[in-house]
């Protein structure tokens, strides 16, 4: 199911800030020279999958993939306009950081920046925790939305 994103009710989160302060974690848009260890670290954590989708966001000008970073080490990561343009994702942060408001972080600097760059809405597309979404940012389902734009995906062979 894909889910929808009214970009302009969205209101900052000064507790959030705070709390990633205190846990000294750096949220900043990406580097195209940090690709190779960006991807890497993806297709390690994640997918290979969602590692294609990063190097397009990575590749865009402005970037459009944020990361989490603390002393010079990945802790997650979020991307915006990678697979269709309005879309949010993929996004994911590592398993021992979760729960700390990391990808909740990554999900605000995405969407603020797709509101920055002119979009009223954004779509989250194949979600899997619905709830996280409609609590963090008001994310409402859109009807008839599955299998969505990754219908027909081929998968890599092994």
């Amino acid at each position: 199911m894909d889910l929808l994103v009214k970009l302009y009710d969205l209101a900052p989160n000064k507790a959030l800030d705070a709390r990633l302060e205190d846990a000294d974690v750096t949220l900043r848009r990406a580097l195209p020279p940090e690709l190779a260890a960006i991807t890497e670290w993806i297709r390690r954590h994640f997918t290979a999958g969602w590692a294609s989708e990063a190097t397009v966001a990575l590749c865009r000008q402005p970037v459009s993939c944020f990361i989490a970073v603390r002393h010079g080490q990945l802790l997650g990561f979020a991307c915006y306009d990678a697979t269709a343009r309005g879309f949010f994702g993929p996004t994911g942060v590592d398993e021992a950081e979760r729960g700390r408001g990391i990808g909740h972080a990554l999900l605000l600097a995405c969407l603020n920046d797709m509101r920055a760059q002119g979009y009223a809405y954004a779509a989250i597309g194949d979600v899997g925790p619905v709830e996280f979404y409609a609590r963090t940012v008001g994310a409402t389902p859109i009807a008839d939305s599955t299998p969505g734009i990754f219908a027909g995906l081929l998968k890599a062979s092994s």
